[in-house]
């Protein structure tokens, strides 16, 4: 079984405000799991919404004149 993080935890490993996170899964813009009244979100939802986010770096566009 994947590893369930609270939201506090998933808030640290991202890096940004517990609010953030809440409003994720308000928005369901990220999988969670509902244990009672209590919100987790597997390890594995997490990076999937980091990679979905993910940006490639490549080359510049050029502005057209």
């Amino acid at each position: 079984m994947d590893r369930l993080l609270t939201v506090e935890q998933a808030a640290e490993r991202l890096g940004v405000s517990l609010r953030f996170v809440r409003r994720l899964t308000a928005e369901r813009r990220i999988a969670y799991v509902k244990l009672g009244r209590h919100v987790r979100i597997a390890a594995d939802d997490l990076e999937a919404f980091i990679a979905a986010g993910r940006v490639e770096g490549g080359a510049t566009r050029k502005a057209v004149s």
